[in-house]
């Protein structure tokens, strides 16, 4: 179990990122063609993803390259996600450059002991490898995340809304009784369930970063120097999302046009007030709809105070893909943190 200690002053400096962290894309995107867990959820990207480097000439290069530096195990080093990260991949990458020597050399020995990484892995530390590292990962980001980042954005910007919804109800611990279903609040301490060690971090009045991933299936990951600043990367709260450009004709035959702007409406959570605007009627009538579309089983909706929240349900998001998931189920297995922390 992970156990993140807070005092009043980490309270009081919690966030969420204001954009995507592309680097811990990235690292999650490269743990989804390391396992099949979770892979109906990323379907699309998946296929899309695979041709796409293929027709780059980046396979090789993912194959031999970046998936060793980002194993789906129990480490990775921790530079390769800095906190520059936050402020767009061009910051990033240039924090990746830059990462002290010393650093760099103690983070792959690590990764060496904790896997087998191929020998040039101990190289990190001089620029010039360093350097085809960071046009790999630039390559690779334009390649299959650059693609999706309006809807990584759009994922990020409906996260944010809850959050701000959660913390005007309950506060920053409304925030955080509501990040992960592995992450449970226990004032003053946030622990995580699923973790393949056990650890204590104490922020120590520096406030924790949170960093919602599109790409992170499941489980929390954070870092492991803890002088390094606070972060905890979490799976954003999505389904599985439906290929871009589909064409919303058939889904107006099938439902009618406002029941079918109110479902392509909940696929970033709404209110029953900001569907009837996005449907153009009535809050009444709104209330009508979404309640015919939550017994067929394609919206489910909370009560937050005074207000309703609707959001997709898996079939709810397969019915606007035109796919269900593979296996046929809303759910499936989930991989292990990526990390120990």
């Amino acid at each position: 179990m992970l156990r993140i200690h807070f005092t009043a002053e980490d309270l009081a400096r919690t966030r969420v990122v204001a954009a995507p962290h592309p680097l811990w894309e990235i690292a999650s995107s490269l743990h989804r063609f390391q396992t099949r867990d979770g892979r109906w959820a990323y379907a699309h990207w998946y296929r899309t993803a695979r041709s796409r480097l293929r027709e780059a000439g980046l396979d090789g290069v993912v194959r031999d390259f970046l998936l060793p530096l980002f194993p789906r195990t129990t480490y990775f080093p921790d530079f390769l996600t800095p906190a520059e990260g936050a402020e767009g991949l061009d910051a990033g990458l240039s924090a990746v450059l830059g990462a002290p020597r010393r650093q760099v050399a103690r983070e792959t020995l690590r990764l060496a002991r904790t896997t087998a990484s191929p020998q040039w892995v101990s190289r990190l530390a001089e620029s010039d490898l360093r350097d085809q590292l960071v046009r790999a990962l630039r390559l690779y980001h334009r390649t299959v995340i650059a693609p999706y980042d309006d809807r990584i954005a759009e994922r990020l910007h409906a996260e944010r809304v809850r959050h701000a919804r959660s913390v005007l109800d309950r506060g920053t611990e409304g925030l955080l009784s509501d990040l992960a279903p592995t992450v449970r609040w226990r004032h003053p301490v946030l622990e995580v369930a699923v973790y393949p060690e056990e650890r204590d971090v104490r922020l120590k009045g520096r406030g924790l970063l949170l960093v919602p991933s599109y790409f992170c299936w499941k489980d929390p990951v954070t870092l492991v120097d803890p002088e390094l600043p606070p972060v905890i990367m979490y799976p954003l709260h999505h389904p599985p999302e439906p290929p871009p450009g589909g064409d919303a004709k058939p889904l107006r035959a099938l439902l009618g046009r406002t029941r079918a702007e109110i479902l392509r409406a909940t696929a970033t959570g709404v209110t029953t007030t900001e569907a009837a605007q996005r449907a153009g009627v009535s809050t009444a009538t709104a209330v009508h709809h979404t309640a015919a579309l939550r017994e067929a089983g394609l919206i489910s909706s909370t009560r937050r105070g005074n207000t309703v929240l609707h959001c997709l349900t898996p079939l709810g998001s397969a019915l606007l893909g035109g796919a269900r998931p593979a296996d046929g189920r809303a759910g499936g297995r989930h991989p292990s943190p990526a990390r120990p922390r």
